[in-house]
């Protein structure tokens, strides 16, 4: 077992943040879907009201995964954290980094009185399925994650009446 550490990130983080999203965007197969720039994220997440926090592991002060989550509202359960992204360098994998940075987020959560911690995992990744399933995550058969993207959110917003 490699010896990491966690902290969470600082607007000076913000290349090395980017840099992750894409480096799980390769691994997700999708390189050309992140549109997001290093203005955005720091807009986003060191401004006056963060819309996410980010943690990220490091062995011998180089950063090598990182968790990005924000918090959310459930109308059945409270205050929630959604877990955005959890991903580590293939390097640092097998040494104990996910399940590190994944129970930090759940003690975040506890610490904030969420009632749930939650994400979406591709159907593909069934390493990353058994994975979470072996930490009491449970998968949610029944529901599909839908989206509006690109062009589409704009004709829906101009469809509001108010």
């Amino acid at each position: 077992m490699s010896n990491f550490t966690l902290r969470p990130t600082t607007a000076e983080d913000v290349p090395q943040i980017l840099a992750f999203i894409r480096a799980l965007a390769d691994y997700e197969r999708e390189p050309d879907q992140v549109v997001l720039t290093e203005a955005e994220l720091l807009r986003d997440g060191f401004g006056e009201k963060p819309l996410y926090r980010c943690l990220f592991a490091e062995i011998d002060g180089k950063p090598v995964a990182f968790a990005l989550f924000f918090f959310i509202y459930s109308t059945w359960r409270g205050p929630s954290i959604h877990l955005e992204d959890l991903f580590v360098y293939p390097e640092a994998r097998g040494k104990g980094i996910g399940k590190a940075l994944l129970t930090k987020v759940a003690s975040i959560a506890v610490s904030e009185g969420c009632r749930r911690l939650q994400w979406d995992v591709l159907e593909w990744n069934t390493t990353a399925i058994g994975f979470y399933e072996s930490l009491g995550a449970v998968r949610m058969m029944d529901w599909r994650v839908m989206r509006v993207l690109g062009e589409n959110l704009p004709k829906l917003a101009a469809m509001s009446k108010l």
